[in-house]
């Protein structure tokens, strides 16, 4: 009995936490733009148009948009979304309050636009012109608390489930693009999944939109057994209880059973009763013993299961391609999409294989990276590519729509950035004079952001190990995306470093503790920035730089620089009519804190963003930078030779340092 009891427990609490979660989500306002003046006339417009949402709340269709207002300074555009099950009362309720919601100054103190997602609703305004335009940007998130008993399988089917959801409401949801579908997980579970988006957008558009919220699950609701991701055009959520209405088959009329003849036998009426009492008995016994005899077994099953998950976290070891399953592509559609490879899309070559643009039916635009049969980057490290990046969801992250694995074919389908990557501009004397100092300031604040998300404010905690120019992608406003996962580490939440047999990245780039003794940590990284934000700079490539009579490398003459008082001198002669001399300086002075040798030193992600948010931070004085390796040979300082599972303090040894276009050097360090 014990046992049994210590078997059903789990699912008694699940049912507890299910039947306690609230049914109702609580709003989500998120505030943005400039501030408007009170009493002006935007606010005056503003008022005026979510009142007028709120009159027209009665529309059957559950949507409306309008605009109020003339000059361009002062009109606002608006609409609000009812969810597609949602009654007529239903709507005009959720409008109405979360109009008052909105309004409320703890919420949006005089912003120009807002966005607002709660249960039954969402309602939307800004300053510029949105209608017809797909956005998913920013998202709203919310989960449920519960962990399902199987994490992984539990959130591959939810995923695939809220992707047949994403293709019935974008082409098959009518009018409303409003679509739900059921999935059995277990005997005991149900999966209930809801996808819609605003009815102005395209059905392409709303398929890309619902895609994309999708693919946050599994970043930010890993084994929840409910979840809701919310964007302006779209949005997506699952429970295991229907949470949307269900449309019940019309009810049969009342049994009304044949008028009795009157009898006065009164053993008739004692005979019908005993009847009854065991029919009751004969079913409901039975009954009863059969569900305890299927709970007993099914929570054997999951005991016996758990065993191989002694965590609902996810560990690198525990997570495989499988559990990003529904993000695969068929090798068909990317050849399609590609013109089977042709050269004239190829945009690029990297270590691993060639980069091409790619166009789906849907005029979608794809990055297709396809990697070579001969390429360094074995099955693990693209599985590790796939997985890490399934889980990331950051604006300053390149995002990952899809893979292909089919037979020797390794692919990886992404997000298509028309700017390319940052080494182009800074790099290449003809376009570098699109990089104005703005631009560049923008590009260091955006690829810091990434890095704390990635080294802080994911559900894992990674380490790059190959952050240069041509990882960083440029979307069309110059936003910063880092990429390239293949050579990404995860490490544990309280991990801060580890060892490693193989060292891998790109000379110019490493760490010296990482170079010479595989050490990793998030220092690793803020080493790489350090290296990068210098060439942002100086628009100057580290591992080609030589100027003999001065340095041999760029944190050498960075470094020379530095002492000598004359940092401006580091900045691209492109830049000297127009830039910030204190931002320029407080650039350099905190990459030459990045690079110091000591990774003790050297500051957190946090400390850099702050250093560059702030005019008034007063930062430590650096230390000279790790010089381990220079181009003409061996520094006789801080040099290490490192050969094979060799390494060497030495100034006359026979294997030198050499730069390729493989971005990767395999090092095996002591």
């Amino acid at each position: 009995m014990i046992r049994f009891m210590d078997s059903i427990m789990p699912f008694l609490l699940l049912c507890l936490v299910i039947l306690l979660f609230p049914r109702i989500i609580k709003g989500q306002v998120i505030c943005s733009g400039p501030t408007y003046s009170p009493n002006s006339t935007y606010h005056s417009n503003l008022n005026r148009l979510l009142s007028s949402l709120s009159s027209n709340a009665i529309q059957r269709d559950g949507f409306y948009n309008t605009t109020v207002g003339q000059n361009s300074d002062s009109t606002v555009y608006g609409l609000f979304l009812c969810r597609g099950d949602a009654t007529v009362p239903d709507c005009q309720e959720c409008v109405s309050d979360a109009i008052k919601d909105i309004k409320m100054p703890q919420n949006c103190p005089n912003t120009t636009q807002a966005v607002g997602w709660y249960d039954k609703c969402m309602i939307r305004y800004s300053n510029t012109y949105f209608f017809s335009i797909e956005q998913d940007n920013p998202t709203g998130i919310a989960y449920n608390v519960a962990n399902a008993t199987d994490p992984t399988s539990f959130m591959k089917l939810a995923v695939d489930t809220l992707r047949a959801v994403a293709k019935q409401a974008a082409y098959g949801g009518g009018s409303k693009k409003f679509a739900t579908k059921e999935a059995n997980f277990s005997d005991f579970e149900t999966i209930y999944s809801m996808g819609q988006c605003t009815p102005d957008i395209s059905a392409d558009e709303c398929y890309n939109c619902l895609r994309k919220t999708s693919a946050e699950y599994p970043s930010c609701c890993f084994g929840k057994v409910g979840g809701v991701v919310r964007a302006p055009s779209c949005n997506v959520r699952y429970e295991v209880y229907p949470f949307y209405g269900v449309t019940l088959p019309r009810s049969p009329p009342p049994y009304q059973p044949p008028p009795e003849t009157p009898s006065n036998d009164k053993s008739k009426i004692s005979d019908r009763g005993k009847n009854s009492a065991g029919t009751i008995m004969a079913i409901v016994v039975p009954t009863v013993i059969f569900i305890l005899l299927v709970s007993l077994c099914f929570f054997c099953h999951v005991k016996r299961r758990a065993k191989k998950n002694d965590s609902s976290f996810p560990q690198e070891s525990d997570v495989d391609i499988y559990s990003v399953a529904s993000l695969q592509f068929d090798l068909a559609v990317i050849k399609s999409a590609t013109n089977n490879f042709s050269p004239d899309n190829k945009l690029g070559q990297g270590g691993f294989g060639e980069v091409y643009k790619g166009i789906l039916s849907s005029g979608q635009e794809l990055a297709v990276k396809r990697l070579s049969s001969s390429s360094k980057q074995g099955v693990e490290q693209f599985k590790n590519e796939v997985v890490t990046m399934a889980k990331l969801q950051h604006r300053n992250l390149v995002r990952l729509l899809g893979f292909c694995l089919d037979a020797e074919e390794k692919i990886l389908i992404y997000e298509f950035l028309p700017k390319k990557s940052l080494d182009r501009f800074l790099f290449e004397p003809g376009n570098r004079g699109e990089l104005n100092w703005s631009k560049r300031y923008k590009i260091i604040e955006g690829v810091a952001r990434g890095l704390l998300y990635l080294h802080e404010d994911s559900r894992l905690k990674i380490i790059h190990r190959d952050l240069k120019a041509s990882n960083v992608l440029l979307d069309e406003i110059w936003n910063p995306k880092i990429s390239d996962f293949g050579m990404a580490r995860i490490f544990g939440v309280d991990q801060s470093q580890a060892d490693t047999s193989r060292v891998v990245g790109t000379y110019g780039y490493m760490a010296p503790e990482y170079a010479m003794h595989g050490q990793i940590s998030v220092k690793s990284d803020i080493y790489s920035f350090g290296v990068l934000t210098l060439e942002i700079i100086s628009g100057k490539k580290n591992t080609s730089f030589y100027i003999s009579s001065v340095a041999e490398d760029l944190l050498s003459y960075a470094w020379k620089l530095w002492k000598k008082g004359t940092p401006l001198e580091l900045l691209d002669p492109s830049l000297r009519d127009s830039y910030s001399r204190n931002q320029v300086i407080k650039c350099i002075h905190m990459s030459l804190l990045c690079v110091q040798e000591s990774q003790a030193l050297r500051p957190t992600i946090q400390s850099i963003l702050v250093m560059l948010g702030s005019e008034s931070v007063t930062l430590p004085d650096p230390e000279e930078p790790a010089f381990f390796v220079d181009h003409s040979g061996i520094d006789s300082n801080k040099a290490a030779i490192i050969d094979g599972n060799r390494s060497d303090q030495s100034t006359s040894g026979s294997v030198q340092w050499s730069v390729d276009k493989d971005p990767i050097t395999d090092l095996y360090p002591r």
